[in-house]
This record gives structure tokens, C-alpha cells and sequence, in this order.
């Protein structure tokens, strides 16, 4: 991994931990046994960007600041960044088009939280419609901050930087 990964990494790891930590009461939305926090899948789909190794480490910082901020279900649920993020760099690596990575590692994101809580004693119906399907409609809304960042300020700045 090149320096430039490294330093890229770190602040999008430092952006996944910052807003489950510090913006989390602001931008979570709470409909138990789901829960969304608006924006906390940017770092990580930003990474998709970078490469996988990148990404696995940013599903990592998002999967501590979940484990701190709100316990260790929503951070297992949150370790599903990790395997989506990889997925997701790994499409991207491979040629295809951000866009088309993040609507692929949808479904994968989605079952992922859905299979996470229903060992604990969330029935079928909340873990596959509450947070199964939130989770896809969250996905997709930080799918799009997540492009208008890229096609924005992002290919500036990684422009300059490379």
C-alpha cells in the first residue's frame, strides 16, 4: 500500500469513527430494532475508491465508533462495512464503475445486517423488512452523497494528490 493509500485511509477511517461519535445523536434515525445514521457509509463507500485493503480498514474504524457510540450489535451490524467495502474496492479495482459497485453491494449490505440481528432474538419479519430493507434504503442515500462527492470535490482533490 502506497503512503498516499495509508494517509487517504486514515482520514476516512477518522471520518468513520467521527460521525457515529460526534454527529450520531444529529443524524441517526432509531425505528428499533433498526437504526440509520445518516452519512456513516461515506467513508467507506468513498474507499471503494481507493482500494480494498483501504476499505476494509475504514469498515473497521466505523465498526469501533459503532461499538462505542452504540454497543455491540449495531457494531456487528456495522462489520458488515468491512465486508461490503471490500466488495465493493474490489468491483472497482476490477474496472467496473463506482456507481455500479454501490448498487450491487447493496443487497450484500442489506442481508448482511438483517443476518446479523436475528440471532438476537429479532424475529424474520423486523431483521429482513425493519433492517433489511432500511438498511437498503440507507444504503442508497449515502450511495448518493457518496457520488455527488466523487463527480465534486473528490476528483479534485484526489487530482492534485496522485
Amino acid at each position: 500500500m502506497t503512503s498516499r493509500n495509508i494517509i487517504i485511509g486514515a482520514l476516512l477511517t477518522a471520518l468513520a469513527l467521527i460521525i457515529p461519535l460526534s454527529f450520531g445523536a444529529y443524524l441517526k434515525i432509531y425505528i428499533p430494532p433498526f437504526s440509520a445514521t445518516l452519512a456513516s457509509h461515506v467513508p467507506v463507500m468513498i474507499a471503494f475508491l481507493i482500494s480494498p485493503l483501504v476499505a476494509a480498514m475504514v469498515g473497521l474504524g466505523s465498526t469501533l465508533g459503532f461499538l462505542i457510540m452504540m454497543g455491540p450489535v449495531i457494531a456487528a451490524r456495522a462489520f458488515i462495512h468491512v465486508i461490503f467495502g471490500v466488495t465493493g474496492a474490489y468491483l472497482v479495482k476490477k474496472g467496473m464503475t463506482f456507481e455500479k459497485a454501490l448498487i450491487l453491494t447493496a443487497p450484500i449490505h442489506a442481508l448482511g445486517e438483517a443476518l446479523i440481528v436475528l440471532p438476537f432474538g429479532t424475529g424474520m419479519y423486523k431483521a429482513f423488512y425493519l433492517v433489511g430493507v432500511g438498511t437498503l434504503i440507507h444504503h442508497f442515500i449515502d450511495s448518493g452523497i457518496s457520488v455527488a462527492l466523487a463527480r465534486t470535490v473528490l476528483s479534485k482533490a484526489l487530482s492534485k494528490i496522485g
